[in-house]
């Protein structure tokens, strides 16, 4: 048996239940004793008006109280829906009718729970996060003791223990020590990441089996976590276009109910020839047939369910009026390094003639010689080669124009770019035609200044990105990429990717013009990137979008993040966004049938106030289930 305690019903093998649940149920309880008990009409009346009390006390007072606190705050009358339906209600009870106005409470108040129960849902979703909001943290002292602090109380420089299965108190650097961290609630992969000495962590991932120190690199406020707490805040206050126009429109939809009623009750006996017993009836039944409760329901709920159905996914929305708006976009501009490509050069294709060494020791020669080398694309070389590779003892030379050049058993060897050499045979002009013409970086080997061989270098396309602009493409929308890389280089990309159009040889402070040029030839248009220097262009577009793994000032300024760097999710929210659009027209237009139905039955059909609010109601209770569809992956 669960103890009663405040608001709330619990026990350790039961959960909370709110107090308005009990009373609610409480309040049927009473109503069927009154049908069942051998008891006089006024007796029933009475056990009945007790129902629709016990039941409904929290939705009809909720009516009362918020009409109260808006038209105080707005200085004028500000009514809601759940003021028409208690007016119905006591309507019913004055003219006898004490079972129907109970009735009509228990509809209303299911449907109001429900309404709560999926709004509910959806911010849970969303807002479990702030349950894994890490509070301390084992700040090691200066003679190496540690103390306990809270998060807030850590500075940047300051030195923590974190211990086997412990949680990352904010975001940092190892200093000494291994770990595997399982990094899910900030990224979504669900593979733990292998962390070493100069790595970065993030605060609120989960360490493993390993215990290490790290170094405060940012302060509490400023982690990647908070960043996601702060983008879930403000995407359950801001609302999609739709929900917000319906929350401006309710409250003089609901004066404008009033006030036909109103005109109803006066003007029914004398200019329609009514009796007062039908007038009074057909006014209550008009004020529950034409309540907006179904209307009221079709968007903000709906909303809030695509959020929390892509948060869970890994794609944080800033408002509701962002997912609303993706599916309208006309265009779609991407950054290339990071965000269409991998952002790491690897060697994509390569070839050697053998002059008297085989090709298995040249390879080791040159991966010994560009373990020393500091250019930039070195180390895409070392990464192929170097598996299997014997170590070889060699000085090299870095020789400006040049590349690097080192000796060998009698030999020199060179590696360096095109122009590096003053003479190429008509083969490798041709093999370096080829490869410059696919976007790729060349670069030569050569023995005793003749070359000998090359290796071809480029960054290759996201695997997912291929079928995010693919997709894109079929649902109509331009794609374009923007990139600072030479023409050649980006146009051979862009045909990899099937990208509509390519703007390359773009310095980074052109980007928000390249956007802006796009926004008023093509229409409404997103921007896709991950660095500072697409923070000017995320937001001149009219939907920025940041990777998860990019600058803090890229996810600061843009409106949707993309926590998992995939590119699949951003046409998964495409994909979303025009189901909630569909889903809350279809909401809308049912609402509306339905009101236009049963004020048409309540002037030409007899319709009662129990069978108004049944099927009033019913219409609530099916907009709601719709809406929890879009919950659905």
């Amino acid at each position: 048996m669960c103890a009663n305690h405040q608001e709330t019903v619990t026990n350790k093998d039961c959960k909370k239940l709110p107090i308005e649940v009990i009373l609610y149920f409480s309040g049927i309880i009473i109503f069927l004793l009154g049908l069942i008990l051998p008891l006089n009409a006024s007796s029933k009346q009475i056990l009945s008006t007790l129902a629709m009390l016990v039941s409904g006390y929290h939705v009809m007072w909720e009516g009362i109280e918020d009409t109260i606190k808006e038209s105080r705050r707005q200085k004028r009358f500000i009514p809601n829906t759940h003021i028409l339906m208690t007016m119905a209600a006591v309507g019913a009870v004055l003219l006898g009718e004490a079972s129907e106005a109970a009735l009509l409470i228990f509809i209303f108040a299911g449907a109001h729970f429900l309404e709560e129960y999926v709004e509910g849902r959806s911010q849970r979703e969303i807002t479990k996060l702030l349950e894994l909001n890490p509070t301390e943290a084992r700040r090691l002292t200066a003679n190496g003791k540690v103390e306990i602090v809270t998060v807030d109380q850590l500075a940047i420089g300051d030195r923590v223990q974190v211990l086997n299965g412990g949680q990352i108190p904010t975001d940092g650097r190892i200093l000494e020590g291994e770990a595997t961290i399982d990094e899910s609630n900030i990224s979504g992969e669900s593979i733990p990441r292998e962390k070493t000495i100069g790595d970065d962590v993030f605060g609120a991932t989960i360490n493993g089996n390993t215990s290490f120190i790290m170094e405060v690199t940012k302060d509490s406020s400023d982690t990647v976590f908070s960043k996601i707490l702060q983008l879930v805040e403000s995407s359950q206050s801001q609302l999609s276009p739709t929900a917000s126009r319906i929350r401006q429109v309710d409250p003089y939809y609901v004066k404008a109910v009033l006030l036909i009623f109103i005109l109803l009750v006066a003007l029914g006996p004398n200019l329609l020839g009514w009796s007062w017993a039908h007038t009074f009836a057909t006014s209550l039944t008009f004020l529950v047939s034409a309540s907006p409760c179904a209307l009221a329901v079709s968007a903000v709920p709906a909303t809030l369910a695509g959020i929390s159905n892509l948060a869970k996914q890994g794609v944080l929305f800033k408002g509701g009026s962002f997912l609303a708006n993706l599916s309208d976009l006309k265009a779609i501009a991407f950054d290339k390094t990071g965000t269409l490509t991998e952002g790491k050069p690897q060697v994509v294709s390569f070839g050697f003639k053998k002059q008297g060494l085989d090709e298995d020791k040249l390879l080791g020669l040159i991966v010994a010689m560009e373990k020393q080398s500091n250019h930039p694309l070195a180390q895409a070389i070392v990464d192929r080669f170097e598996e299997d590779k014997d170590e070889i003892a060699i000085t090299i030379e870095n020789r400006l124009g040049q590349g690097i050049v080192a000796d060998y058993e009698g030999h020199c060897y060179q590696i360096g770019k095109p122009t590096s050499f003053a003479s190429i045979s008509e083969e490798w002009t041709a093999i370096r035609t080829k490869e410059e013409s696919l976007g790729r970086t060349l670069i030569f080997v050569a023995i005793d200044d003749e070359v000998g061989g090359y290796i071809a270098i480029q960054d290759r396309p996201q695997a997912s990105a291929m079928a995010a602009i693919d997709y894109f493409k079929s649902a109509g929308v331009k794609t374009i990429m923007i990139t600072g890389d030479a023409e050649l280089t980006g146009q051979a990309i862009g045909r990899e990717l099937g990208i509509d159009h390519v703007v390359a040889n773009v310095m980074p402070e052109d980007k928000a013009r390249v956007i802006k040029e796009e926004q008023e030839s093509t229409g409404m248009i997103a921007m896709l990137g991950d660095g500072v220097n697409d923070a000017p262009a995320l937001v001149t577009a009219d939907i920025g979008i940041a990777m998860g793994d990019g600058t803090d000032v890229a996810i600061e300024t843009a409106d949707v993040v993309l926590m998992q760097n995939d590119l699949s999710k951003l046409a998964l929210a495409h994909k979303l966004s025009k189901r909630l659009k569909a889903n809350v027209a279809q909401n809308l237009i049912f609402s509306l049938l339905v009101v236009i139905l049963l004020v048409s039955l309540t002037f030409w059909g007899n319709l009662s106030v129990l069978a108004s609010v049944t099927l009033h109601e019913g219409s609530t209770l099916l907009v709601l289930l719709n809406t929890l569809r879009l919950l659905k992956k």
